[in-house]
């Protein structure tokens, strides 16, 4: 499995799927076990690699045994090793990883070192990076409660996944182990979705409210337009817009599951997409969840540290820049714009915000925190931007910036009118 992933041909969640599938014969007991032992070497491969330069075989083999090592007993390890392997075993854990440097202690890549550097409490940051993370799912407010949700995992057998309310979010059940969530009676109905806290977080940052226009502008695979229409109340017009048809594909049963009949699936262009400009200032609110390295994510996917570098940064720079323009056109005078990434790097999240803040001068930021704790009653943050963090939040590592464009004067709205729209292009779509 390990030669595979360490190919970078593929995501390590996507490689290790097909791997399982090609692999049927085994057991529900070493699936879970070869996965665990495989992203335990992709969250400290750079300290395993190190490690693996001593001893002998095939260091491919030695990896493997680190990464088993954080999975087996002693006991049951040992019996697959020869007496060499186990004494190499021994002697790479009693190294003091204290002794290392923190690229090599925590495995990050020198790149990734020297940016989280600049960031308060780096090393408590890195180290909650690098553990895994719980399963946290989320109720469909249309069809079901929280309360009524824990009380149905709580009396059959989630129980010995330890659900419990997630401590910000108020949709959220935050699970421990790695429970079969995608075949329990509830998910099947709509009445669950696995989200992470943050991300539902950031949802309460838009503020929707029935009958409204709203665009969730990367709708990806749909876990936040899924909380936006029900929060509508199935009311109103949401439009899911994605470059990617196969994302937005493999949403639609998930939206079939949710009972909303307000989503509205769009394939875009990248740029100039004519559908777009239909709705240009008619969204009352504007969801730009933008795409990004996914370096807040890497509690659940650490390959993705060694996956990106700075050149893919610089072109995801670029992208994040040119799709916040074109979204914020959409926004309707007075409207909001919702602006977040799930990364953790400066240059994505706020020096993104304030440079499109400097040539937008239409566009002011609000408290994000503020808005937050609205619906959020525990989280307690400083604005004006939202910053999530495992270490502090438990959550994944997200950022958010609530952007409001300003009113129309009637003066304005008069020395506007010839510079809308051709007639025709302001219709809603289908």
């Amino acid at each position: 499995m390990l030669g595979e992933i360490l190919q970078w041909e593929y995501p390590a969640d996507a490689a290790l799927s097909h791997w399982l599938r090609a692999h049927p014969k085994m057991g529900a007991r070493d699936r879970a076990e070869v996965a665990e032992a495989v992203f335990d070497v992709l969250r400290h491969l750079r300290r395993y690699r190190q490690f693996a330069e001593s001893g002998t075989g095939p260091a491919a083999r030695r990896l493997a045994i680190l990464g088993l090592a954080s999975v087996y007993d002693k006991s049951v390890l040992n019996a697959g090793l020869s007496e060499t392997e186990q004494q190499w075993l021994a002697h790479v854990q009693s190294i003091d990883t204290e002794s290392l440097s923190r690229a090599v202690r925590d495995s990050l890549p020198d790149w990734l070192d020297e940016r989280l550097a600049s960031l308060d409490d780096a090393d408590a940051l890195v180290k909650a990076l690098n553990q895994p993370a719980p399963l946290d799912i989320r109720v469909n407010p249309l069809k079901t409660d929280r309360a009524d949700m824990l009380r149905q995992l709580r009396d059959g057998p989630a129980l010995r996944y330890d659900p419990e309310p997630t401590p910000y979010s108020p949709w959220g059940i935050r699970l421990q182990g790695r429970p079969p969530v995608n075949r329990w009676p509830m998910f099947e109905k709509g009445e669950i979705e696995v989200q992470d806290e943050g991300s539902q977080i950031l949802v309460s940052l838009v503020g929707p409210k029935r009958g409204e226009m709203i665009i969730d502008y990367c709708a990806g695979a749909g876990g936040k337009t899924l909380l936006l229409g029900a929060l509508m109340r199935s009311t109103g017009r949401l439009y899911a817009f994605d470059v990617s048809a196969a994302r937005l594909a493999r949403a639609k049963p998930r939206f079939a599951r949710s009972g909303l009949s307000n989503i509205v699936p769009v394939v875009i262009a990248p740029e100039n997409d004519q559908r777009v400009k239909r709705l240009r200032g008619k969204a009352q609110r504007v969801l730009v969840d933008a795409p990004c390295s996914g370096l807040g994510t890497l509690r659940r996917n650490p390959d993705l540290k060694w996956r990106q570098h700075p050149e893919s940064l610089k072109s995801l720079l670029e992208a994040q820049a040119s799709i916040l323009r074109q979204a914020s056109r959409c926004v309707a005078p007075g409207g909001r714009l919702v602006y977040a990434t799930c990364s953790i790097l400066p240059e994505e999240n706020e020096e993104q915000v304030e440079r499109f803040l400097s040539e937008n001068p239409d566009f002011s930021a609000l408290d994000a925190c503020k808005i937050a704790a609205d619906r959020c009653e525990n989280l307690t943050l400083e604005g004006p931007y939202l910053r999530l963090r495992p270490d502090r939040h438990q959550t994944d590592g997200f950022f958010a910036a609530v952007l409001e464009r300003k009113k129309e004067t009637p003066v304005q709205k008069t020395a506007s009118r010839p510079e809308q729209a051709p007639e025709g292009e302001n219709e809603e779509i289908e």
